[in-house]
């Protein structure tokens, strides 16, 4: 399928889409150094290339011609508990109409968007309720699932909300709900590990910034609570060189 990047950043959407086999014709990306690592790291000749959605014109996007697929992980700032949360009233959040006004010029089969978890519940629900109507109002019927990478062979636990937009009339099979090949036991075999901390040789410090965990396991990603303090992962052979680090 031909798809096009939008909000590309350095490329994540387009690692997935072209190990299955998917080309990309068109990306769009604001930040000048995002932009920069895309065309180092990926072959984007003979592509269009696109910078602020917003000033993209109508015509410009009808130039792109025949897409099968648009991807997006459109900023998700407004939406996050990590953020204010303020939706459609932080300018990011109106972004989402950006993705629907290519949507409604080019008429994929498929929409593939990303956001994070708290998109579901901004707004008790009406936010996502508003993306839900817009897509309906569009033509496409949408499915969705929140998934985590931990259970996709990633040692990181960070949960993600995907949608699919399936063009009425042309929808092939369902997607979701979809299952990593071992969901269940790949949270066990990785999981977070604490080996002790920096702190105290004795134990496992009150705080979590001093606590150090095992580079095997999984480790959770910053939050706004902890950001200042960075994750200390153990590193096998430092174990042994400063032996202050303690099982619990």
């Amino acid at each position: 399928m031909k798809f096009i990047d939008l909000f590309a950043g350095i490329g994540g959407f387009r690692f997935g889409m072209e190990s299955a086999g998917h080309e990309c014709v068109a990306f769009c990306e604001i930040d000048k150094f995002a932009r920069a690592s895309y065309k180092a790291i990926h072959n984007t000749e003979g592509e269009i290339e696109l910078h602020d959605i917003t000033t993209v014109t109508d015509d410009e996007i009808r130039n792109i011609g025949h897409v099968d697929a648009i991807c997006g992980g459109f900023p998700c700032q407004a939406f996050s508990i990590a953020g204010h949360r303020r939706g459609f009233e932080d300018t990011r959040g109106t972004l989402f109409f950006e993705i629907a006004r290519f949507a409604a010029i080019l008429k994929p089969k498929y929409l593939f968007l990303e956001n994070v978890k708290g998109l579901l519940n901004h707004d008790k629900g009406n936010t996502f309720e508003t993306i839900l109507s817009a897509l309906d109002e569009l033509g496409y019927d949408v499915e969705w699932q929140v998934l985590n990478s931990k259970d996709f062979g990633v040692p990181q636990n960070r949960e993600r909300v995907f949608i699919i937009g399936h063009l009425r009339g042309e929808r092939g099979r369902k997607v979701f709900p979809l299952r990593g090949e071992d969901e269940k036991s790949s949270a066990k075999r990785l999981g977070s590990n604490i080996l002790g901390n920096t702190k105290n040789p004795n134990g496992t410090a009150k705080g979590t910034r001093d606590i150090v965990h095992d580079s095997k396991g999984i480790v959770g990603t910053l939050t706004a609570t902890d950001y200042k303090g960075p994750k200390q992962v153990a590193i096998p052979n430092e174990i042994k060189k400063y032996g202050v680090l303690q099982p619990n």
